[in-house]
């Protein structure tokens, strides 16, 4: 998962690409960068890290312009590169620099088709530096120096007929405007925004509404699925819907866990659908463990809480905080290796004693995904003096891997993977533990937009919404996957062994 952004000002626009990419830190804490355009000149800084650390004063002074994008990432095992940082840009045709959030299927075939059609060299493994040679490719064709919205929207129509799986994209073209689109299922959110300043009409796209929000920016509506908008370098917006047959189906695991919960996503505010989320698990509570002798209601920090403070109205019982969370260390579902995975749960949250001593406690979580965090979590429970320890997942068993841009490809790593709610329950060391249904996940999030008919639910249900996965594109991303690991435990091994040698030599 990623974060994208892209502003058209009438002025310089570094300051408000850093603070939209600060509030979007959620969705990516590996890499960050920022390219702005000034008299037809990229300038560019992207590294690994956070956003607070990637960009000093001296990189902000050098980012220089009224146009530019910008770009968080979260890591992918094997895939950690500083080299694969976006935004990545192409300096023909025009000169385009690009971001990406998202996962194409058919990168495979793509990469064939671009290096024996195109003739273009793809330098990383990243299907977003290949879809931008695709867009490049696409322009390329276009006649003249300067860019139609119509020559635009050509190009964008191609890209969707070539491409699938799921995109959302920002790209900034020199000396013609800044392009952004969605894929034709709208599986991840992008978000259109304005500012009016006496100097005309600035333009923004994010990932979220909330990065329009901390920059002074008012949300107009979500780029729908397919569409393409495209704003000239002095402001003028054009949009076109670029894809036959487009559907909305956003990802639901947006609501469940990455999304923060003051932004809206195709009209559905992400803190509303929580409660809902947590009214539905807390009545399925109250149905199916009507006999189970829970005294107090505690959320696991800190998607669950609105989710858990709902569960604890339901049933009547009390809410309580029972741990502290230490904000200075990364989201554990996006850490690389389930090593690190551990060695962070503990450093992140602790306990407090005495919301446990001697109580029958029911823990909410967002999700489990590797059962990692849940196990480790239900242990210091117990450590603080818990009697019985409860645990509800207000999403239902992710039993199948993600291929759209979240960091589960692997069923192997997928704790309800071939296994019924008892053996979760057991591996996890939990006294009882209750899912979220699906139907009820999928109502409680449509009841905010009845429009959307259908959500992308392929982690729950297994059900992949472009159609074109099979048991062989698993097979070959989770081997993919796993020589990827391979080869950055190669890398670190020996950035470790160089560190000893030098230590060695001083």
């Amino acid at each position: 998962m990623c974060g994208i952004v892209g502003i058209v000002g009438k002025s310089p626009v570094n300051q408000s690409l850093y603070d939209a990419l600060t509030v979007l830190q959620h969705r990516g804490q590996d890499a960050a960068g920022i390219i702005t355009i000034d008299d037809g000149v990229f300038h560019l800084r992207k590294d690994n890290g956070l956003v607070r650390d990637v960009f000093h004063t001296r990189h902000m002074k050098r980012l220089t312009g009224q146009f530019g994008i910008g770009h968080v990432r979260y890591p992918t095992a094997g895939s950690s590169s500083s080299a694969e940082a976006q935004p990545f840009y192409v300096n023909s045709p025009f000169g385009i620099a690009f971001a990406h959030n998202g996962n194409l299927t058919n990168a495979h075939d793509l990469k064939d088709e671009v290096f024996r059609i195109a003739k273009r060299h793809i330098n990383t493994t990243s299907d977003s530096e290949l879809l931008l040679n695709i867009i490049a490719h696409e322009l390329h064709n276009c006649e003249g120096l300067s860019l139609t919205p119509e020559e635009v929207f050509k190009a964008v129509t191609t890209v969707h007929q070539k491409v699938r799986g799921a995109y959302a994209v920002v790209a900034a073209i020199i000396g013609n405007g800044m392009l952004a689109f969605r894929d034709p299922f709208g599986i991840r959110p992008l978000a259109l925004g304005k500012r009016k300043t006496e100097f005309g009409d600035e333009y923004m796209v994010a990932s979220e509404s909330v990065a329009l929000d901390a920059v002074g920016f008012t949300f107009i509506r979500d780029v729908a699925p397919g569409e393409a908008i495209y704003v000239t370098e002095n402001g003028q917006l054009h949009t076109q819907q670029c894809a036959h047959g487009a559907i909305n189906a956003p990802c639901i695991f947006e609501f469940v866990y990455f999304a923060r919960p003051d932004s809206f996503i195709d009209g559905i505010s992400v803190y509303a659908s929580r409660v809902n989320m947590g009214r539905k698990l807390g009545q399925k509570i109250a149905r199916e463990w009507a006999d189970m002798d829970i005294d107090v209601v505690i959320p696991i920090p800190e998607t669950s809480t609105d989710v858990a403070l709902q569960i604890s109205l339901e049933l009547n019982l009390p809410y309580r905080q029972g741990f502290v969370k230490n904000r200075y260390i990364g989201r554990t579902f996006i850490m690389p290796g389930q090593t690190m995975r551990r060695k962070s749960v503990r450093r992140k949250l602790n306990a407090i004693s005495s919301e446990f001593a001697g109580k029958n406690v029911l823990l909410v979580d967002d999700s489990i995904v590797r059962g990692t965090t849940s196990e480790q979590i239900i242990d210091m429970a117990r450590e603080s003096g818990a009697k019985k320890v409860y645990f509800a997942s207000a999403a239902p068993e992710i039993r199948f891997p993600n291929v759209y841009g979240i960091d589960m490809p692997s069923v192997n790593e997928l704790i309800a993977y071939g296994r019924e709610i008892e053996e979760i329950s057991d591996l996890i060391r939990a006294d009882g533990l209750i899912f979220q249904d699906i139907s009820d996940l999928v109502e409680a999030v449509t009841e905010l937009n009845p429009e959307i008919g259908r959500f992308e639910t392929s982690v729950f249900d297994g059900n992949y919404i472009t159609g074109d996965v099979d048991q062989n594109y698993l097979e070959r991303i989770d081997t993919l996957r796993n020589e990827g690991a391979k080869n950055a435990g190669i890398q670190t091994e020996l950035s470790n062994l160089e560190m000893h040698n030098m230590q060695e030599e001083s």
